[in-house]
């Protein structure tokens, strides 16, 4: 498996510093927030897109992702969240990302209103994303925290362009074992992230392996199906300003993943 950050864990730090610190600490990738506070937004000139690809690859550091904001299931009419998607899409494709994560945002709206609306907007845009060989990911958030519930829509999109994001916090807070959300969501998995926390009562960050989220248990379920893809450490600096600053705690975090995974070998 491959290792990468995201930069929800260094907020407005620039590119160039983003894809030096991932070469210095041994990632090697990183899934790049999508938001107008940061470097990367929809608003970004054509230019600004060629110069930040170059400087990834330039410094030998992969972009796993974009990580877009849109809810596919957000109540309203489906033509602003297509046209925020097809936005995203793109940028993916000019940046060489080759995902794209989104939320489900179905709110307190009933489970099948939600599954029927988050899928017919994915599959609106599915041949968009293929087109532009970027794979849309839904992650297991907010109104489908769970596998279970993420497999639910993609079961209704039927499309290789769409898939699933495992965040390991959601699906363990809502019951589920790592081991059933591997299994639900194995067809359609694009990558994971990990992190972790100390409760769900205490959801700031901690440094990976010092709190409560099952992360062995999530690696073993996916060494055992023999899966090679990218582990993605969310640390939610942003959202958490009080929390330690991220890069030092790199190091020790891929140190902390490099053993979780000979420990599953």
């Amino acid at each position: 498996m491959k290792l990468a950050f995201s930069t929800l864990g260094v907020p407005g730090m620039p590119l160039a510093e983003v894809a030096g610190l991932a070469a210095r600490t041994g990632y090697h990738g990183v899934e790049l927030r999508a938001h107008p506070e940061e470097p990367v937004n929809p608003g970004m000139e054509l230019s600004e897109r060629v110069d930040a690809a170059e400087q990834f690859k330039d410094a030998g550091v992969e972009i796993l992702a974009l990580a877009g904001y849109t809810e596919a299931a957000a109540p309203g009419a489906d033509e602003p969240v297509l046209e925020e998607l097809r936005e995203l899409l793109t940028l993916a494709r000019d940046l060489g990302a080759p995902y794209l994560r989104v939320f489900p945002g179905g709110g307190d709206q009933p489970a099948e209103e939600t599954d029927t609306v988050a899928a017919r907007r994915l599959a609106a845009v599915a041949p968009d994303a293929s087109d532009l060989g970027v794979r849309l990911l839904l992650e297991t958030h907010d109104s489908h925290p769970r596998g279970v519930d993420v497999a639910r829509v993609l079961g209704l999109v039927g499309h290789i362009a769409v898939g699933a994001v495992w965040d390991v916090l959601h699906p363990w807070r809502g019951g589920e074992e790592p081991v059933a959300t591997h299994a639900v969501l194995a067809p359609h998995l694009g990558y994971v992230q990990v992190k972790d926390i100390a409760s769900a009562e205490e959801p700031a960050p901690l440094p990976l392996g010092e709190g409560v989220l099952p992360l062995a248990e999530c690696v073993e379920a996916l060494s055992r199906a023999g899966w090679d893809g990218w582990l993605s450490w969310e640390y939610e600096k942003r959202w958490f300003p009080q929390a330690p600053e991220l890069p030092a705690l790199l190091e020790p975090a891929r140190d902390h993943l490099s053993w979780l995974l000979a420990q599953s070998a």
